[in-house]
């Protein structure tokens, strides 16, 4: 998979699961869409499921402090790259 793979399924993700079209790739969740804990763990198992496999308990501490689509972008991209299903466009 290519960066670009990833944002567009994290933009369908947040369309899909969150009703957000066209999200700033780099505003504050939080304050702009008003993402909370329960949004945060309804994206992780929407990032499993794109993944195709189970993030590690490691992994998920790693994404506490995420605060953007951008970000998002670069955990999955790490994993991604991590597990070898990363590749470069």
């Amino acid at each position: 998979m290519t960066r670009q793979e990833i944002e567009h399924e994290v933009k369908n993700v947040f369309q899909r699961e969150f009703e957000i079209k066209n999200p700033d790739m780099d505003a504050d969740l939080r304050k702009t869409y008003e993402f909370d804990s329960i949004d945060a763990i309804e994206l992780l198992l929407a990032i499993e499921n794109f993944l195709g496999t189970e993030i590690s308990q490691e992994e998920k501490k790693q994404a506490i402090n995420i605060r953007t689509i951008n970000q998002i972008c670069d955990y999955i991209e790490k994993i991604a790259k991590n597990r070898n299903l990363f590749s470069p466009a």
